[in-house]
């Protein structure tokens, strides 16, 4: 037996809801064989759960890229990003890989907190990653970064940083609105470059969500690899992570990550998928 080989350009979480963690377990879940190149390791103050953030060598994170792409990737995705120099090299990373597979989780703060990881590093990942992005997946604040258009509040300003987005050289997008969106659905917008199309599942009011960014991209990436079309792909991974965080739980007073095997144990939220008109030029 053969599996499809995904690999993670990406941070730690050390409390293994997020980051890698969440993106092997996606991995593992879909499965592919997941493999790492660690960027970063996130680690929490007990009391606070206030983030510190610390950089690898670059030069060990070169090492680990060079040891994954030599058994030969069948999809990437990126997530935590720390710097400049970093994004440079996943971008080079993707280009060396052949692999046309390739999703793209803009992480710009950790959960939690709001204060952007390095400013400089959205006009790095506009250059470097958009391009080669296959997906791209921000969320609303993302989104509005990305774009410039400061942070959507409508699905008609979604739609919007979602077409900015595309002539950036995406080419898909995904913006997720989730439950942040004033609406009574959780709706993510699926931009291919020709129609805009409305994901809506049931609204999760649980706030144990930790990981749900990451574990959307993961499940994005692991269904590229496995064969599945952009479009496929983006729809079983809303189902997919719509069932993790449904079924999420308290892993201390601070925080509550998804369940990531949820959708196999307790199968998934209904996704009902609608093309809707093109607001903006209406």
């Amino acid at each position: 037996m053969t599996l499809k080989k995904t690999l993670t350009i990406a941070g730690s979480d050390t409390s293994a809801g997020a980051g890698m963690q969440a993106d092997l377990k996606a991995f593992q879940e879909h499965g592919t064989y997941g493999m790492v190149a660690l960027t970063v390791v996130v680690t929490m103050d007990p009391k606070t759960w206030s983030h510190t953030v610390t950089p690898l060598p670059t030069d060990l994170l070169q090492k680990q890229i060079d040891t994954a792409l030599s058994t030969g990737v069948d999809a990437i995705k990126t997530g935590m990003l720390s710097t400049e120099e970093i994004i440079q090299m996943a971008s080079q990373a993707i280009q060396s890989s052949g692999t046309n597979k390739v999703v793209i989780d803009p992480v710009m703060v950790c959960k939690g907190d709001d204060e952007v990881l390095n400013p400089g590093n959205t006009t790095a990942m506009v250059n470097y990653l958009l391009p080669h992005a296959t997906v791209v997946t921000p969320n609303l604040f993302e989104a509005g970064q990305l774009a410039g258009t400061g942070t959507p509040k409508s699905i008609e300003e979604m739609q919007a940083a979602a077409l900015k987005i595309y002539e950036l050289g995406a080419k898909n997008v995904v913006i997720k609105g989730g439950k942040a969106l004033v609406h009574d659905k959780a709706v993510d917008l699926f931009y291919n470059g020709k129609d805009f199309k409305l994901l809506e599942s049931e609204k999760v009011t649980s706030t144990y969500n930790h990981g749900a960014g990451c574990t959307f991209a993961a499940s994005i990436c692991a269904n590229l690899a496995n064969g599945l079309s952009v479009e496929e792909s983006v729809i079983e991974a809303k189902e997919f992570v719509s069932a993790a965080i449904k079924h999420g739980w308290a892993l201390n007073a601070h925080v509550g990550p998804v369940m990531h095997g949820a959708k196999p144990r307790f199968g998934a939220p209904a996704v009902t998928v609608s093309t809707i008109p093109n607001y903006i030029n209406a």
